[in-house]
């Protein structure tokens, strides 16, 4: 949905009771929620199960860990499930990063050691994939995609840099700072073809996009389900397929390391894994409220709203046009540009980032692309439409004052 299409502000969402959907969170009600996509945001639902199972694991912790890796089993089969993977090739990993790291841990070096990024990627997993190249004796190369390329420009653009020495190719399934898709389905059939791994990074994937592995062929996918998903932090996937599923490991040693994958994953010592078992609560809990499929419309609907609203306050600050064309659009996720001087840096999107909270009220994320400023307006079931006629009204202007300030 674009926002010329969006004339309405959508419905608020209820609970079946009646009560807003907000109710069902713990969220500070002094602060506008507009960042669900960075660090998502637990229901009572899952914190409730978590904490059932924190208790059992404190009131006997000798019967507790033992016992671990069969019901971490019985969870890897419901997120499966919810995925459209195949449980014995998921895995388990605190988050997507820390599936990233899994798989550049244990991935051994091919073809001339060259890994290829692009200049979407989120910076830790990027940060890994330089690491890995210097311990391979290669480099890497980054793919420069324009925010705006569609499927074939960014197609063409990311296989520009693919050649004979190219041993990994990492891509987004959801870039995080530019809130768009890149054609990671295509891309991987060509690697496949040409015999090159590809590490897919799905952190915003699960919950956003219904089967975010249909369709999907690569080796290694890695998405979180704390985020749109709603689980309890410490929880995401590590899906991997074909013959080098079987080389990875975890980033610690434990009893389970002779195990198969991915059963190996289930057994790290005494890390607290109540995240992961609480997480069939938080999926199940949106299901039976609302319906994934409603709830992705709602927040994809409101998202649309919210950019439109922030757009026109911003356009009406600035005298330009604020919108942003990202060629691939996902749902529920819109950037809008900010005014110059604001954000033109990670460092810079960062302080203001940490400085929304207290001086406008509003947790927000600002991403930086490119030396330009955006604010990322993600979207959940909880969010309403006075929320973003919040943030232009009263946030606008104030960010029109920082902008000035900084000129």
């Amino acid at each position: 949905m674009s926002e010329s299409e969006v004339t309405a502000a959508p419905r608020p969402l209820l609970l079946p009771d009646g009560r807003p959907a907000a109710r069902a969170w713990t969220l500070d009600p002094a602060l506008r929620h507009l960042n669900h996509g960075s660090f998502g945001a637990v229901p009572l639902a899952a914190q409730e199960r978590q904490r059932e199972a924190r208790e059992r694991m404190e009131s006997a912790p000798v019967v507790w860990f033992p016992e671990l890796p069969e019901r971490l089993a019985a969870v890897r089969a419901e997120l499966a499930a919810f995925l459209g993977a195949d449980a014995g090739d998921l895995a388990l990993v605190p988050n997507a990063s820390a599936g990233a790291s899994v798989v550049y841990a244990n991935l051994e070096r091919r073809g001339g050691g060259e890994i290829v990024v692009t200049d979407h990627g989120y910076g830790a997993v990027t940060l890994g994939a330089e690491r890995l190249a210097r311990r391979w004796g290669g480099r890497v190369r980054t793919a420069g995609v324009p925010l705006d390329a569609g499927a074939e420009e960014a197609y063409e653009a990311v296989l520009a840099e693919v050649g004979a020495d190219t041993g990994l190719v990492v891509l987004d399934q959801i870039t995080s700072a530019t809130a768009r898709r890149l054609p990671v389905e295509r891309i991987g059939a060509e690697l496949r073809r040409r015999g090159i791994p590809l590490l897919v990074d799905g952190a915003h994937a699960p919950g956003l996009i219904a089967a975010p592995l249909e369709g999907l062929d690569c080796d290694f996918w890695t998405g979180n389900l704390h985020k749109w998903g709603c689980a309890p932090r410490g929880t995401a996937a590590l899906v991997a397929r074909g013959p080098l599923r079987d080389g990875l490991y975890p980033l610690i040693d434990s009893w389970g390391a002779g195990d198969p994958y991915p059963e190996r994953f289930d057994q790290q010592g005494t890390v607290d894994a109540t995240g992961p078992l609480a997480a069939p609560a938080a999926l199940d809990f949106v299901d039976a409220a609302w319906g994934w499929a409603a709830a992705r419309r709602y927040m994809d609907e409101l998202a649309a709203y919210g950019a439109r609203v922030v757009g026109d306050a911003l356009a009406a600050l600035t005298g330009t046009d604020a919108s942003v064309d990202v060629g691939m659009p996902v749902p529920g996720m819109r950037l809008v540009r900010l005014p110059d001087g604001l954000a033109d840096s990670r460092l810079a999107a960062d302080a203001l980032r940490d400085r929304a909270p207290a001086e406008l009220g509003v947790e927000a994320a600002f991403t930086s692309f490119g030396g330009v400023g955006y604010v990322r307006l993600s979207a959940h079931v909880y969010n309403t439409a006075e929320d973003y006629e919040y943030f232009a009204e009263k946030c606008v202007p104030v960010l029109g004052e920082w902008a000035r300030a900084a000129g």
